[in-house]
């Protein structure tokens, strides 16, 4: 049927203006178009007027017309509502908008060559046309820009009407999964009456398509599947494909405590799940429900970082692990994070081979109808962004729906691309099984509750065919409704719940850390002679490449530090701490805003041959078989990026996963990944992460936007050592902290105030050795004398320096500066050693640069075990800095002076 699917690209005007050229000169054409001329026997037509088209040919073209119609248009002129009347669009697909007659339909047509079954009546073409196109599925695809994708869809569609001819025996399965999906959910409703469970009901169909998701993407090489999704219709997926045993959903509806009280866990519907299961096909699968909150969406980039972390890590091939995004109506229109993740799809840091995106289409948000809840004619339309192919299918048609997504697995699995598909369903009840949906929705909900279910539906197709009886489906309800009392009554054994800590093989090994774990450091220090040699390896340029002039001189300055100086700035640091780890078989990965240069051109990790911006990685020297650095630049992004490298982290607890922000105060664009992941998922769901945040912070004039990382909002959400902040000072201190991440047993998130100034500060310098020995300093203590220190000043960060420049211009040597380097968890013990050494002290300073309600003086007042603490900083103000230098200036001056105060008095 392809033998003429270029026809479709072109219009009838086109095809004229050919048609002449053919006449005058038939080999100047492509043969492709010399064959389609010959197959209208053009040369044998009598023509009215040399070089003119007959009536009959012009007609043939009305029809190629009429076929690129249904093939563009056709969906919206089908059938795939099952509760409301679709609107209308103008023109529609009358003949008589193509310039074809009634007359016309009996009169055979070459055109039909075009769809595959050769000449036809235009009867039998549109017949065609409308079985494939205009029933219960409509597509979108002719904006794809590719032929060979176009071409394939095509081939697809059109070869067998859009449909599948389903055996006896596949029919009876599916009828199966549909009555697992309406029993459990009617069971429910009566069983606990009142309770919260985001019923699927109405779309139903979304159990047997994820069922043949899973069987048919196991015949096509994928062994793993990774789902995303929110609340509605959870514990149906979870029950009916993943198979998480019946009587545990139920034990959890009875709110019992948890078997770990130091869990505060989560509601039922939003709780991870990992298991493994062997598909029909004789193929073992894994499968994994990303745990997730209510913040729709957000589950999305988790889930693909998840994947990727699996192709790097372990399975090396796209095609072996597939993304499943379940979406709401509502939400895949709604939410930016979507287009976010979206445009990530085909980017060399982040695809992971396509994603197969589901909508459990309500037709309502809640309680706003969806005419209120966006532009777009369609809730997908985002796809077309990355011209990805959308079906729209009526849930009420379950064939159609299981038809769909296996179609929809051959073309991800061919073309490694993003598919949609939009389930046409309904709710049945209102935003939860409590809520009254007929407030808002009074019409729609009058239809709703007339409307047999899915599995009715299909039930009585079925017996019409002869396929099964109604005896036998009445038995097989009654057998499951059975199971079900069993499985609850077995429930109620069950004196406490427990979390599944999903992914529980991939973190085999790993344990819960313990209070004691957070005391001291363990040790991170790496061999001296060794430490040198991945320094010059990755400060030496290949030869033979003629590199910007820039870098030259950059790579040769690392070089000096190396052999001559022995003072490492914190690029070197920062990157002998990948490469260490990369010899230790640790691999590494970092995304973000520019990171491969580094926003404040300090990395320069990836350098480029001047004149043909090759590409090389100064890493690369260290990498071997699978452990590699990955260091990329990512989209202009935060939401989904920290979320997709979270994702990766939780997938991939053998790899350092780092996102660093371009500055700091860019974290409030990902602040849902870190409230509702970050720092809340150990307590919500037993899941460990160690992603680590690199957050540029530091007051250096540059106004309000870019100073403030906002450390107080961190800290304001550490509890139970759920999260580690720390703020360096050394290039050394900084290579052990994130060497530290990888060296314990267990996983913690670590957040990094980065600095900005100390980048090249001269001061902000380590020695090979420092790096060589030792481990990280949760607090540096200063070196004065204890008898004659007189005040004690902590503080963190940048303004360390600033403070040691004025101690050393005015010659103080009773004032010791104490640097926190971990703000949590608190070095309690450390603290109390320091202040123990400094006993002759009378008065206890927090020095900060932050304004005094920002930062971490309410943190440290709350927290800090001793004297009094007293407070110098700015004015509380309500944006983090002004925004001009000179008061910026004058204002840290004054901090800077306070805290000397009594020794310039003196």
């Amino acid at each position: 049927m392809d033998k003429f699917s270029y026809v479709g690209n072109a219009d009838v005007n086109t095809i004229e203006q050919m048609y002449q050229e053919y006449l005058k000169s038939p080999e100047s054409l492509d043969l492709s178009w010399q064959r389609f001329f010959e197959g209208f026997e053009l040369a044998r037509t009598n023509f009215e007027s040399a070089g003119a088209i007959s009536p009959k040919t012009h007609k043939e073209f009305k029809v190629i017309n009429l076929i690129n119609a249904y093939r563009s248009r056709g969906h919206l002129f089908t059938k795939t509502n099952p509760v409301r009347e679709r609107r209308t669009y103008t023109p529609d697909l009358d003949i008589e908008n193509f310039g074809l007659e009634q007359s016309d339909l009996g009169t055979v047509f070459e055109a039909g060559v075009e769809i595959g079954i050769g000449a036809a009546t235009l009867t039998d073409i549109i017949k065609h046309l409308e079985e494939t196109y205009c029933q219960h599925i409509g597509v979108e695809y002719v904006y794809i820009r590719k032929p060979e994708e176009q071409e394939w869809l095509r081939n697809k569609l059109e070869g067998n009407k859009n449909r599948t001819l389903f055996t006896a025996e596949q029919k009876k399965h599916i009828l199966h999964k549909l009555n697992q999906a309406v029993g459990f959910e009617q069971f429910l409703h009566r069983k606990f009456v009142g309770q919260k469970r985001f019923s699927v009901e109405g779309g139903e169909a979304i159990i047997p398509a994820l069922d043949a998701v899973v069987e048919r993407g196991s015949v096509l090489g994928i062994t793993e599947y990774v789902l995303g999704m929110a609340h509605r219709g959870r514990l149906n997926v979870l029950a009916n494909i993943f198979n998480k045993p019946y009587h545990k959903i139920f034990s959890e509806f009875e709110g019992k405590e948890y078997e770990d009280e130091l869990f505060d866990g989560d509601v039922k519907y939003h709780l991870g799940y990992t298991c493994e299961q062997v598909a029909d096909s004789g193929v073992k699968v894994s499968m994994t429900l990303a745990p997730n909150p209510s913040h729709l969406e957000t589950v999305a980039p988790v889930v693909e970082g998840m994947v990727r972390a699996r192709i790097d890590t372990t399975l090396h091939d796209e095609k072996k692990i597939i993304p499943i995004i379940i979406h709401g109506d509502a939400a895949i229109a709604g939410q930016g994070v979507v287009y976010e993740v979206v445009q990530m799809a085909q980017l060399k840091g982040y695809k992971c081979g396509g994603s197969l995106h589901l909508v459990i289409n309500n037709q309502v948000g809640f309680t706003t109808n969806y005419i209120d809840a966006r532009s777009s004619t369609y809730c997908t339309d985002v796809a077309k962004t990355t011209l990805c192919p959308v079906f729209h299918v009526n849930a009420d048609d379950v064939e159609s729906v299981v038809h769909t997504v296996k179609l929809a697995m051959e073309y991800r699995q061919t073309f490694g691309k993003d598919v949609f598909i939009d389930l046409l369903c309904y709710r049945k009840y209102g935003h939860n099984e409590g809520d009254e949906p007929k407030f808002t929705q009074p019409v729609l909900y009058k239809a709703i509750s007339k409307h047999p279910n899915p599995r009715d539906i299909y039930k009585s197709s079925l017996v019409a065919e002869g396929v099964v009886t109604a005896e036998e489906v009445k038995q097989k309800v009654q057998e499951f409704n059975s199971l079900l009392d069993t499985e609850l009554e077995e429930s109620k054994k069950i004196e406490l719940s427990n979390i599944t800590n999903f992914l529980e093989k991939i973190w085999e090994g790993m344990r819960r850390a313990v209070p004691s774990d957070f005391d001291y450091s363990p040790d991170t220090s790496y061999p001296k002679d060794k430490l040198k040699e991945v320094a010059l390896k990755i400060s030496t340029l290949p030869e033979g490449k003629k590199f910007f002039s820039k870098i030259v001189r950059i790579l040769e300055d690392r070089l000096k530090m190396i052999n001559e100086t022995d003072q490492l700035d914190w690029a070197m640091g920062e990157l002998l701490a990948y490469g260490c780890l990369l010899e230790e078989g640790i691999p590494v990965r970092l995304s973000g805003q520019d990171v491969e240069r580094g926003t404040f051109s300090h990395r320069h990790a990836l350098v480029k041959v001047e004149d043909s911006e090759e590409e090389y990685f100064t890493l690369q020297p260290l990498f071997k078989d699978n452990v590699k650095a990955h260091i990329y630049n990512s989209l202009l992004s935060e939401y989904g990026v920290m979320g997709f490298e979270y994702g990766y982290a939780f997938a991939a607890p053998h790899s350092l996963v780092i996102w660093e922000a371009q500055f700091g105060d860019f974290n409030n664009g990902a602040q849902i990944i870190i409230d509702q992941y970050l720092v809340a998922a150990e307590e919500k769901w037993n899941t460990q992460n160690g992603l680590v945040l690199l957050l540029p912070h530091g007051y250096e004039g540059q106004g309000a936007e870019h100073s403030s990382a906002r450390l107080e909002r961190f800290l304001q959400m550490c509890a139970k050592r759920n999260i580690q902040v720390v703020n360096c000072t050394t290039p050394a201190n900084f290579f052990h902290v994130l060497r530290r991440q990888m060296k314990r047993d267990f996983r913690k998130p670590l957040v990094v105030m980065s600095p900005k100034s100390l980048l090249r500060h001269p001061k902000c310098v380590s020695s090979l050795n420092d790096m060589a020995t030792g481990t990280f300093k949760e607090l540096i203590d200063d070196t004065l004398d204890p008898k004659n220190v007189e005040q004690v000043v902590f503080c963190s960060g940048k303004i360390y320096y600033d403070l040691l420049a004025k101690r050393e211009e005015i010659g103080d040597e009773s004032t010791a500066l104490i640097r926190l380097e971990q703000l949590y968890p608190v070095p309690d013990q450390q603290i109390y050693d320091v202040l123990q050494k400094y006993s002759k002290a009378c008065r206890h300073v927090w020095a900060q640069e932050e304004p005094e309600n920002m930062g971490a003086w309410s943190f440290m007042l709350r927290k800090f075990e001793g004297p009094k603490l007293e407070v110098v900083a700015p004015r509380s103000s309500g944006a983090p800095a002004s925004g001009s230098p000179k008061t910026h200036a004058k204002r840290h001056q004054s901090v800077i002076d306070r805290v000397f105060h009594k020794t310039l008095v003196k």
